[in-house]
């Protein structure tokens, strides 16, 4: 028996050069199956790849904002426990008419202390402390744990330090005294 083929060219309803044509795209088609599988099977393995690849930067993100977090965590009770302390430890009844001038930031600031809260603040037994705009009288002792904490909350701890006399200054005899105001 013969093909379709062979009978339409014998009826003389197609040519040879339709007929080659016609075996050629078969060709075509068939080679394009085999191959086409194996291109699905890698085009498959690339988006495995991708999806591996989306899940790795997904799980690098979230680590970077979980580590975000936890620093935003941890800032915040810092603060919490530098409040803690400073409102636990503040000297209190310092209040009086002595001017005692110090800066907070990067203004000049004025806080009325009695004298004996003066005099203590400028031999460094009580320290300045600042935080959210709130000024802290404190004991020297209380300013350094601070310190150790955040260096930014101590505004001001006088250490008294013994100065020598240069014995060749001709000011030596014109000390100035500790509790000068200003």
């Amino acid at each position: 028996m013969a093909s379709l083929q062979d009978q339409l060219l014998k009826a003389g309803l197609t040519t040879k050069q339709k007929a080659r044509q016609a075996n050629s795209d078969k060709r075509k088609k068939n080679k394009q199956k085999r191959s086409g599988a194996q291109v699905e099977a890698s085009m498959q393995e690339k988006v495995k790849q991708d999806i591996a690849k989306q899940k790795e930067q997904k799980l690098a993100k979230d680590a970077a904002l979980n580590a975000e977090k936890q620093e935003q965590l941890a800032a915040k009770e810092l603060h919490q426990r530098i409040l803690q302390i400073l409102a636990h430890h503040q000297v209190k009844d310092i209040d009086g008419e002595v001017e005692y001038n110090y800066t907070f930031g990067t203004k000049v600031k004025k806080l009325l202390v009695n004298e004996l809260t003066q005099k203590a603040l400028v031999n460094g037994r009580l320290s300045i402390c600042g935080l959210d705009d709130v000024t802290y009288v404190v004991t020297k002792e209380t300013a350094d744990k601070l310190a150790t904490l955040d260096e930014t909350v101590v505004l001001l701890s006088n250490d008294k330090v013994e100065e020598s006399v240069d014995e060749d200054d001709p000011y030596a005899a014109y000390q100035i005294p500790d509790d000068l105001m200003w």
